[in-house]
């Protein structure tokens, strides 16, 4: 029933005077803070001989009051910077200093405010897609908004680009950049995006990963610090390059026809580097024995030749000695090439014949054997006299069928 209802009497909703219980409870909580005001200060039962309100005790508990504030407000300035990190202290706003890892102290706010900055974390965004912090690409995706971007050969091209950094100068890192984080982002999308159109498709995706990388990198450095935004990039990790989803089949076939292209080239330059030097040796082996077949033809020839003209010198000389002596030359030289032995007994009837090519074959001596065989001349004492200077030397010839007529004509001459 509200107060002023029929019925509802001097009852009143805020004082809660009309109530009958009559319970005045913010009564006597202001009475009891009064009274533990009065115990602080002292009372005189606010009575002051000198009519000022106040008693000497009061204002010595008001300064002990002050000066106990004045210490807890002091300690307050007390402050600790863990390893790692710098303290960036400002007064009213305005930069003051940095302090190091340990305990420091400031003037206790609201003139001095310290900001913690940690120097040795490793902090990192993502430019393409999202990971969740898990490190996993595929719970969060991929951004096409951040992540497409068109190549020198205008084709569309997904990257996706991962950016570590630290704090080098806590300082500029606090004042000079409003949001460091969004900044460096912006300037990362704005470099990939630069570099990425100043190459082909192919390079991206191929070979040029390395090269892409450090070139983004080294333009995100020098924007940052142009900006002297007191960021260090540690590194700049190219997660994936690929083409968009919706041609990525189309895309993975040409590269498994290029890849057949190259296999087969590596095979045909292998079959190359195969047969090519072994048609070169075989080339020069041939080229070698063909010199080598010259110098030995022409060896032989000036020696021939040298001979031919030494013996023509010594024939001159003595006709008759010379040509005995190449008679003599030309039946060891024949002879030397048979395996028959005969020998003509003086006197005798009969020539003995020893087959050596027979005693060679068998491990027992064959016995002698006495049949009448061929004739060799074995008596070179009087060769024919009437030969010509220039005329070619006379070859003896070997008569089988009647070899002791034509010794027994030899001996009679």
């Amino acid at each position: 029933m509200s107060w002023n209802e029929p019925g509802g009497g001097k009852k009143d909703p805020w004082s809660g005077r009309g109530d009958d219980k009559d319970t005045p409870e913010l009564d006597e909580a202001i009475r009891s803070l009064q009274n533990k005001l009065e115990q602080i200060f002292g009372s005189n039962n606010g009575e002051n001989p000198n009519g000022d309100g106040f008693s000497g005790n009061s204002l010595k508990g008001l300064g002990l009051l002050v000066a106990g504030a004045a210490v807890v407000w002091g300690l307050s300035g007390f402050y600790i910077v863990d390893e790692g990190n710098h303290g960036v202290e400002t007064r009213f706003g305005k930069y003051v200093g940095t302090t190091q890892a340990g305990l420091n102290w400031h003037l206790p706010a609201p003139i001095e405010q310290v900001t913690l900055v940690n120097v040795k974390q490793q902090r990192f965004i993502e430019v393409g897609y999202r990971s969740n912090g898990s490190g996993d690409q595929s719970i969060g995706g991929s951004v096409p908004k951040e992540a497409l971007m068109l190549t020198k050969d205008e084709n569309y091209v997904d990257v996706r680009l991962a950016v570590q950094y630290q704090v080098k100068d806590a300082k500029a890192f606090v004042f000079n950049v409003a949001n460091p984080a969004a900044t460096l982002k912006h300037v990362t999308e704005s470099a990939q995006r630069g570099v990425i159109g100043g190459s082909t498709m192919d390079f991206v995706l191929t070979e040029g990963r390395g090269e892409i990388v450090a070139q983004i990198k080294k333009e995100i450095q020098e924007v940052m610090d142009n900006y002297n935004s007191g960021i260090q990039v540690t590194s700049v990790n190219l997660q994936d390059a690929q083409p968009p989803e919706q041609v990525q089949n189309a895309f993975a076939d040409a590269i498994k026809a290029r890849e057949d292209e190259q296999r087969l080239i590596n095979e045909a330059q292998a079959y190359a580097n195969d047969v090519i030097p072994k048609a070169r040796g075989a080339a020069a082996r041939k080229m070698q024995e063909a010199e080598g077949y010259k110098e030995q033809v022409l060896a032989q020839a000036q020696g021939e030749t040298s001979r031919f003209s030494q013996l023509l010198t010594e024939y001159s000389k003595a006709p008759e000695v010379t040509r005995k002596r190449l008679y003599i030359d030309a039946m060891e030289s024949v002879l030397s090439n048979t395996n028959n032995v005969i020998v003509d007994v003086k006197n005798g009837s009969n020539v003995m014949y020893l087959p050596l090519d027979k005693l060679a074959q068998t491990p027992n001596i064959a016995p002698i054997s006495t049949t009448p065989a061929p004739a060799v001349y074995t008596n070179v004492e009087q060769p024919p006299s009437i030969v010509p200077q220039n005329a070619p030397l006379p070859v003896p010839s070997i008569d089988h069928t009647n070899g002791r007529g034509r010794q027994n004509d030899m001996r009679g001459r």
